[in-house]
C-alpha cells in the first residue's frame, strides 16, 4: 500500500533541512537503507536513505526546498499504484495557511502611510493579514511586510508568482526571486517610469551608484549558527584567561617533525597545539566538562573539536582521543576532516559530542581574540598568530617568537583557579615540546 515519506531528523540538533539532490527518480526501485536524497542540516550535508521497500511514486518537493522534519517529501508504495487519494489528502493539507504567511501577518501590521498608498477593499482585521494590494489592473494578495519588501526592492508584486494560500505573495516568494530580477527592477518602489524611476542614486562629483544591500538566503547551517551561539553569548557566563607563550621550541621541533616525515605529512602548528591542549586536558580533567543543568559533566574521553571555517560558518569536526594519539596521525586527521567538512560530507558522529574547541585564526594574522563557547561544551581555546620579537634570555635581549591564547571558559563548570592550571599545563607542554613524548 502507498504511503507518504516524510524528511527525517537527521541529526539531534535538525530543525530543518534542504533538500540539496535526489538520488532516486520517480518510478525507481527503492530498497530498504537505499540513499533517496541528501539533505543539508544545521551539521553538514547528510543522508536521507528509506525505511521502506517500493517504488518511488512521486517527489512531492523539489531540490532546494527547506522543510522541518516529518514534512511530507514522497509517496512509496508499489509500481502502478493509484496515488489520487494521497495526493488529495495532501492538498487539503496545502490549503491551510503556511506557518511563513502566519508569522508575517502576526508580526507586521498595516502604517498609516501604507493605508493612504494602496488602495485596500479587504476589512480592517483582513488587511493586518492579507491585505490585497492594487496596481494598475492587479490586485495581488500579500502582507504588508511582503508589499514593503517590494518597495524596498522595486519589485512589481504582479510579476511574482505566489505560492501562499489563494495565490498570495510571502516572503518566500521574494527571497528565492533571481537576483538578476531584483537587480534589473527600479529601485524607487515604481514599475515603469516616472520622475523617481532610476536604477540607483547617484550623487558626489563622480558620479557612483547608491546600491541597496544584498540579501541572501541564510542556509540551515548558518542559521544554526546564529541561534547555538546566541544562546551560548545568552546563556553560558564566559570569562577570559589570556597567556603569551614563547614557542621557539615548538617551532624548532615543527621543523624536525616534518623534515623526519619527508613529506609523507605536513604537522601544522595547530596540529601541535591541539596534541599540547589534550595532554593538559588529561592533566587538569577538572577543564575536561560541561554544564549538564541540575550535573557537571566530567569527561572520560579527551575529544577536540576543531573549527574548520567553511562557506555557510564554522564546522567543528571531532578529533577522538587526541591524547592518545601521535602528532602525525592528528594531522592526518585533521587534514581528511577539514577536507569533507568543506564538500560537505562529514558524518553525524564526526561533528558531534566534542569535549573541548580549538579556533586558531593565527593564518589570518590575528594576534589575539576571544572566541564563543560552543555549547554543550564547557570551554574553547583561542589560538594567534606567532609573532617574531624581541625577548629577554639571560639578561640578553634576542629574537624570539611568541604566541598568544586565550581560553574561554564556562564559570558554572570551570573556576577561575581551574582555568589558570590547564593554562599552565599547557605552556609546559608547548614550550617544552619533548614532554609531549613522555
Amino acid at each position: 500500500m502507498a504511503k507518504i515519506i516524510g524528511l527525517p531528523k537527521l541529526s539531534p540538533t535538525m530543525e530543518e533541512g534542504t533538500l540539496v539532490a535526489w538520488t532516486k527518480q520517480e518510478g525507481d526501485t527503492v530498497d530498504v537503507d537505499e540513499l533517496l536524497a541528501e539533505v543539508e542540516t544545521d551539521k553538514a550535508t547528510m543522508e536521507f536513505r528509506s525505511f521502506d521497500k517500493g517504488v518511488l511514486l512521486k517527489i512531492l518537493v523539489p531540490v532546494g526546498e527547506t522543510l522541518a522534519p516529518d514534512a511530507p517529501v514522497a509517496i512509496i508504495g508499489k509500481a502502478g499504484e493509484d496515488i489520487s487519494a494521497l495526493l488529495a489528502q495532501l492538498g487539503g493539507a496545502a490549503k491551510a495557511p503556511a506557518a511563513e504567511s502566519v508569522a508575517e501577518s502576526e508580526s507586521e501590521s498595516v502604517s498609516v502611510a501604507e493605508s493612504e498608498s494602496e488602495a485596500e477593499s479587504a476589512s480592517v482585521a483582513e488587511s493586518a493579514s492579507v491585505a490585497e494590494f492594487a496596481a494598475g489592473s492587479g490586485r495581488v494578495l500579500s502582507s504588508p511586510l511582503v508589499r514593503r519588501m517590494a518597495r524596498e526592492q522595486g519589485v512589481d508584486l504582479r510579476s511574482v508568482k505566489g505560492t501562499g494560500p489563494r495565490g498570495r505573495v510571502i516572503k518566500r516568494d521574494l527571497d528565492e526571486l533571481p537576483v538578476a530580477v531584483r537587480d534589473a527592477a527600479p529601485k524607487d518602489g515604481k514599475s515603469s517610469g516616472g520622475a523617481g524611476a532610476v536604477a540607483g542614486a547617484a550623487s558626489g562629483a563622480g558620479g557612483w551608484v547608491r546600491l541597496p544591500p544584498r540579501e541572501e538566503k541564510a542556509s540551515s547551517t548558518r542559521k544554526t549558527i546564529a541561534r547555538r551561539l546566541s544562546e551560548s553569548k545568552r546563556e553560558v557566563p564566559h570569562y577570559y584567561l589570556t597567556v603569551d607563550l614563547d614557542v621557539d621550541a615548538l617551532h624548532a621541533a615543527r621543523l624536525e617533525l616534518n623534515e623526519a616525515l619527508a613529506g609523507a605529512t605536513k604537522v601544522s602548528f595547530n596540529d601541535l597545539v591541539i596534541k599540547a591542549s589534550a595532554l593538559a586536558l588529561r592533566d587538569v580533567p577538572e577543564c575536561n566538562a560541561s554544564w549538564g543543568g541540575d550535573v557537571i559533566r566530567f569527561h572520560q574521553v579527551v575529544d577536540i573539536s576543531v573549527a574548520v571555517a567553511v562557506p555557510d560558518g564554522l564546522i567543528t569536526p571531532v578529533v577522538r582521543d587526541a591524547d592518545k594519539k601521535s602528532v602525525r596521525v592528528i594531522a592526518d586527521e585533521v587534514r581528511a576532516l577539514a577536507g569533507r567538512a568543506k564538500d560537505k560530507k562529514l558524518r553525524l558522529d564526526e561533528i558531534s559530542d566534542g569535549t573541548f574547541s580549538i579556533s586558531n585564526l593565527g593564518m589570518y594574522g590575528i594576534e589575539e581574540f576571544a572566541a564563543v563557547i560552543n555549547p554543550p561544551e564547557g570551554a574553547i581555546l583561542a589560538v594567534g598568530a606567532l609573532r617574531d620579537e624581541p625577548v629577554v634570555r639571560g639578561g640578553q635581549v634576542v629574537a624570539g617568537r611568541r604566541m598568544k591564547v586565550t581560553l574561554s571558559a564556562d564559570h558554572r563548570v570551570i573556576d577561575g583557579a581551574v582555568g589558570a592550571r590547564f593554562l599552565q599545563a599547557l605552556r609546559g607542554y608547548i614550550e617544552r615540546p619533548i614532554t609531549m613524548l613522555l
